[in-house]
């Protein structure tokens, strides 16, 4: 897309569980970042509560909004549950991140200034000149790396960091997309999403981020999930054409 465009409703997305100890203090922070932010919270019913506290929240603050899931569990429904709710709540731009800190929300000003100046998608990318992690064990960036070299070589993405969950896509992008069509269950779901953009023709860009670890709560993140995740890159290619239609069609 070549004309600028101005963000009226940008919707941040944020797939939870078990996040109490990091969501109040994380919405506060997105609410206070740009006066145009709204917050959707996509929560698996944690034990923890979390839903609980963003119901309280959206109560006395119409900015907040939450996707209390009962029944449904996974990263990738989830996130795909977020992206159609957004759409719903009539977003013209849906900012998805992880809910705990490792995403922060300095990084969404640059994020939204380079969608206003065109772009269709916008990764924030720790591999581009002045992107990074902090506060992670040195071989879990060797891991990222090298899965980013399969996943670009697989699907042929021309991005650098494919495995970035903070991306900011445009309401005209998301309203395109096959939602119909994603299967992901996992972690893999930010590949699918990020390939089927790609294969409709989306302007796909990247800016510096800053990765650090998170404050509170463990991480879900295994070996036999990464795994998983892998062998699905090659599944993802093998239905690719299921994810892709002619945008001259598009509504």
């Amino acid at each position: 897309m070549d004309n600028p465009r101005k963000m009226l409703r940008p919707i941040v997305m944020l797939p939870t569980y078990n996040e109490s100890g990091n969501i109040r203090s994380l919405i506060d922070t997105l609410l206070k970042t740009d006066s145009r932010i709204e917050v959707l919270v996509v929560d698996d019913d944690s034990p923890d509560g979390t839903w609980k506290i963003v119901r309280q929240m959206s109560g006395s603050n119409p900015r907040i909004h939450l996707l209390h899931r009962v029944g449904d569990r996974g990263r990738g429904s989830a996130g795909i549950a977020g992206f159609r709710e957004a759409i719903q709540l009539d977003a013209d731009a849906v900012i998805e991140m992880d809910a705990d800190w490792s995403h922060d929300p300095q990084w969404i000003p640059p994020m939204i200034d380079c969608l206003e100046e065109g772009a269709d998608v916008v990764i924030g990318s720790r591999l581009v000149p002045g992107g990074g992690e902090t506060g992670r064990h040195w071989l879990r960036g060797i891991i990222t790396r090298c899965a980013n070299l399969y996943i670009r070589f697989v699907l042929g993405l021309k991005v650098l960091d494919t495995t970035s969950g903070f991306r900011l896509f445009s309401g005209d992008c998301v309203r395109a997309l096959p939602w119909e069509g994603m299967c992901a269950t996992g972690p893999e779901t930010v590949q699918e999403i990020l390939y089927a953009a790609h294969r409709l023709g989306f302007r796909i860009q990247e800016v510096p981020i800053t990765f650090v670890e998170r404050r509170h709560g463990v991480s879900t993140f295994n070996t036999r999930i990464m795994l998983r995740s892998m062998a699905a890159i090659w599944r993802l290619r093998l239905r690719g054409k299921d994810l892709s239609f002619d945008r001259e069609q598009l509504p």
